[in-house]
């Protein structure tokens, strides 16, 4: 049977509307980030407490502006879908520690955006990723903003176009985000613009102070809530949606890693007590951010106290003048319960191998359910 010209714009009509009922229309994600010199192998991963699945990271040539990723991350969803054949899994591109102004840069201009997002789609099909991820965390400036949408519109249509030309679904498209979309007073996110495109935020809701921060105080790094009405995880989320992103759009971020403090004063040790900066006793040297691994392990030995404070949604333990505030079971469980009853999409956590045989990522399954 034949179709009129008529016919074949009806018939590319519903389907780009199919491709973003489709790519919009997620069920829970239930997910966690991993990279290869995490500590453990992806065959370690246990699969089956996830829907999704980050590698990280896919690495940008600045003179090419294209992508390369490691034999891990080319291996990744074949090694990890053997314990889970569902469990999707996105490449994450950028990190923490990736130049901002090199992917400004990029983001700057139609050449190179389009290398970039070429290059993109190509890494993800060619290593069977279903999904891509942003992690461009450190702008600044109202011009990176712009820049940030203008890439983030031109790699929407890109990917809706891929899959209307090769009949295929269309890749997940996702950005792990501040936990707030004003970073600063001339800097803010194009939430409009990100609620369009993105198949979800990945908000980091921590990572909120660290040891040097005046005054030196014990602080939860990662909060739920804040009763003294500062930075927490639920004002981040709302203020997300108060800037345009629906909260089933909105995925919530927590740590498997803690901050330690040095007490003044052992016998002060709750939440805000005086403190000489970080304790580089436990966890990696230098920097006082033990895995949950390492705080598990220091409790043992240390027989330290260990405190749920309800109010903030935090753990914390202390023995002696060391002080850590970090999540645990009872804050990964406060966390998705709170995700859930405000219709969140889901939850995520950095890093996978920083968990104690899987206790928390059990506990974030297990709170969410089925």
């Amino acid at each position: 049977m034949k179709m009129g010209l008529k016919h074949y714009h009806l018939l590319g009509f519903f389907v780009g509307l199919l491709c973003l009922q489709t790519t919009f229309a997620q069920a829970a994600v239930k997910a966690g980030y991993w990279f290869p010199d995490s500590g453990i192998d992806a065959s370690d991963i246990d699969s089956t407490l996830f829907t999704h699945l980050f590698c990280a990271f896919a690495n940008l040539n600045t003179t090419t502006n294209q992508l390369s990723i490691s034999a891990e991350c080319s291996s990744f969803t074949q090694t990890v879908q053997q314990k889970n054949p569902s469990v999707k899994t996105l490449l994450s591109i950028g990190g923490g520690s990736a130049n901002s102004s090199l992917f400004n840069s990029m983001a700057s201009q139609p050449a190179s955006r389009k290398t970039f997002i070429d290059s993109s789609i190509n890494l993800a099909r060619s290593n069977g990723f279903l999904g891509l991820d942003l992690d461009w965390e450190q702008q600044t400036t109202s011009g990176e903003m712009s820049n940030l949408g203008t890439l983030l519109t031109e790699w929407r249509a890109a990917v809706n176009a891929e899959a209307t030309n090769t009949g295929r679904q269309p890749l997940l498209l996702s950005a792990a985000l501040a936990v707030s979309p004003r970073v600063n007073p001339s800097a803010t996110y194009p939430a409009t613009v990100i609620a369009k495109t993105l198949d979800w935020v990945n908000v980091m809701a921590y990572d909120f102070y660290d040891q040097n921060r005046s005054p030196t105080l014990t602080r939860s790094h990662a909060a739920l809530r804040d009763p003294t009405g500062g930075v927490s995880g639920s004002s981040g989320i709302s203020a997300w949606i108060n800037a345009g992103v629906p909260a089933k759009q909105l995925v919530l971020g927590f740590p498997y890693y803690g901050y330690a403090w040095k007490l003044v004063n052992p016998n002060n040790h709750g939440l805000l007590a005086p403190a000489n900066g970080a304790d580089t006793s436990v966890g990696v040297p230098d920097k006082g951010q033990p895995d949950y691994n390492q705080i598990e392990a220091f409790i043992i030995q240390k027989q330290a106290t260990v405190v749920f404070n309800s109010s903030y949604g935090t753990n914390y333990c202390y023995s002696g003048n060391t002080w850590i505030n970090y999540d645990d079971t009872q804050t990964v469980a406060a966390k998705v319960s709170y995700a859930k009853t405000n219709g969140l999409l889901g939850y995520f956590a950095w890093s996978l191998a920083q968990d104690h045989n899987w206790a928390l990522s059990k506990q974030a399954l297990q709170t969410w359910g089925a």
